[in-house]
């Protein structure tokens, strides 16, 4: 059941209806629990049971964490808490990744196949919900929050629909207190929720899988790319994909839980206009990366230690990022380039900032390209399906780059429609690099606002209707 499916457009508007109809907060809560636990279920009902049991032994082990007499027990009961949801993810996650390798390496040195076989089935959203409950988690033990009594509002913070499945990963911190607290009925939120998902299923609909994503797929299917112009058609035809097809998500899940008087913490915000990697993970799934540096960065040591130390944090914490987003080789080397990215820049940094270099609008500009450009590099091995193919796909980008007559009649219709689309989105990020969307949506004028939604329904009513399942599912 897809954001952009008939089926979950019934079902949302069947539960805003009876959501807002019951004035008992605690129905409603019950209501929502038991609407995110069907969404779940439509995707695959044999996982929900997985879902129920690891979210309520969270809660029961926080509290007994929380009630521990020592610091001792309290690091006990944190690591067992640590192991059980590790655990889980790791073998749903990545134990087809270890069988795969280690059939690959038995075949290599030539002993005999080892009989096991890659059939592990990924539970959606396991990578996002097991993340919701550690930071919970290792909140409680921190002290930050006090562990609620409630399984139902802990529950409920887990699965609640909109942002089950890819996010945005939302701490108890900001969650909690509306969990607990009833939510009054605005029609402002309610109108700019219903608002923020016409933008969302524009996105994904119309640009990530009309527009970018058959581009994408004809330029990477390519067997051998002889002309470097084609693989940057298709690298940048991705990178309008993955954009609009995340933010797209993350867009209708914020404005879904708006609907139904939550808000949820902005995801993206214009991350190509940002003028180098941290401000590129700053505006790049925040929520995500505000995660890896709370829980992982800085307890390695963040920047508190010599330059190496440093060095090896960012890599580390870049690394377990791109391992995260899938048990493969080509999102580890994604990670590892980013990573990378961070350390260079910091260096560089550091030596332009001792230096005499008086023309900031300059360093700006080339920053900001540059960053582009390094990004759009490395989304070719996150789309890539191996790493052979991502590698033969950057050396045409930065081999056989050429805009002869020939070249250029290799690229088609749709190929500069991609282009030109992402180079509007681009300058649009530019220029609205500090305002979030919902900010751009309340300062339109009505007429105007109106003209634009309803120009979106036009284009997303008459799409093919053929789409694709959003990219981070998979994650």
């Amino acid at each position: 059941m897809q954001f952009d499916s008939l089926a979950f457009i019934a079902f949302f508007l069947a539960i805003v209806g009876l959501y807002w109809s019951v004035s008992s907060w605690v129905w409603r809560k019950n209501l929502l629990l038991l609407a995110s636990y069907l969404f779940y279920a439509g995707w695959n009902p044999y996982f929900l049971p997985l879902l129920i049991v690891t979210s309520f032994l969270d809660w029961r082990l926080a509290l007994l964490m929380a009630q521990a007499p020592s610091v001792r027990s309290r690091k006990a009961w944190l690591a067992a808490i640590c192991v059980v949801n590790l655990s889980v993810l790791a073998y749903f996650k990545y134990a087809n990744f270890l069988i795969d390798n280690t059939n690959a390496l038995v075949a290599m040195v030539g002993l005999p196949p080892w009989g096991f076989q890659s059939s592990i089935a990924l539970p959606i959203g396991i990578s996002f919900y097991t993340f919701h409950s550690l930071s919970y988690c290792i909140d409680v033990y921190r002290g930050n929050v006090q562990p609620t009594r409630s399984w139902r509002d802990y529950l409920l913070y887990v699965a609640f629909f909109p942002q089950l499945v890819a996010g945005p990963i939302v701490r108890w911190t900001t969650m909690g207190h509306q969990i607990e607290t009833p939510r009054p009925f605005r029609p402002d939120y309610l109108g700019l929720g219903v608002a923020l998902m016409v933008v969302g299923l524009f996105q994904k609909i119309v640009l990530a899988d009309g527009i970018f994503a058959p581009v994408a797929d004809a330029h990477f299917g390519q067997a051998s790319l002889e002309s470097g112009l084609s693989a940057w058609v298709g690298a940048l035809a991705f990178t309008g994909q993955i954009f609009c097809d995340f933010a797209g998500y993350t867009t209708c899940a914020i404005g879904a839980a708006l609907a139904l008087g939550f808000q949820l913490p902005v995801n993206f915000q214009a991350p190509y206009a940002a003028l180098g990697f941290s401000d590129f993970w700053q505006r790049w799934h925040i929520s995500l990366s505000s995660w890896l540096r709370d829980y992982l960065y800085i307890p390695l040591g963040g920047n508190r230690g010599h330059r190496i130390a440093t060095a090896r944090n960012l890599v580390l914490t870049m690394f377990l990022g791109g391992l995260w987003h899938g048990a493969a080789w080509t999102f580890v080397v994604w990670g590892l380039l980013h990573g990378i990215f961070l350390v260079v820049e910091r260096l560089m940094t550091q030596l332009v900032g001792a230096s005499r270099f008086q023309l900031p609008r300059l360093r700006a500009i080339l920053g900001w390209l540059a960053t582009l450009i390094a990004v759009v590099t490395a989304w070719v091995f996150f789309r890539a399906e191996d790493l052979s193919s991502a590698m033969t796909m950057v050396m045409a980008m930065y081999s056989t780059v050429s805009f002869s007559d020939e070249s250029l009649a290799m690229l088609s219709y749709e190929d500069g429609v991609a282009a030109l689309v992402l180079g509007l989105m681009v300058v649009q990020q530019v220029v609205n690099r500090n305002r979030p969307l919902n900010e751009l949506l309340r300062a339109l004028p009505w007429p105007l606002l109106g003209l634009a939604l309803g120009s979106m329904l036009l284009l997303i009513t008459l799409s093919s209707g053929q789409t694709n399942a959003f990219i981070y599912f998979q994650f």
